[in-house]
C-alpha cells in the first residue's frame, strides 16, 4: 500500500502460519497474527515504534 504522502508499507503473510510480517516505510519490522494490530502499528509511525526496537527486529 502506498500512503498519500508516498510512503510504502509492506505486509507479507508467512506461508504455513497465521503470521503477518510488516515493514514500515522507515525500515522497522513487526510480526503479528492480527491484521488490525499490524495496521495500527504501521499507521502509528513513529509513536507506535519502540525507541529501543532496532531496525529489522520483529516484535
Amino acid at each position: 500500500m502506498t500512503a498519500p504522502t508516498g510512503e510504502i508499507y509492506r505486509i507479507a503473510w508467512l506461508p504455513g502460519t497465521d503470521t503477518l510480517h510488516g515493514t514500515c516505510h522507515c525500515g522497522r519490522e513487526h510480526t503479528a497474527q492480527d491484521p488490525v494490530e499490524m495496521w495500527e502499528w504501521m499507521l502509528a509511525h513513529p509513536q507506535g515504534h519502540s525507541v529501543d526496537e532496532p531496525r529489522g527486529t520483529s516484535s
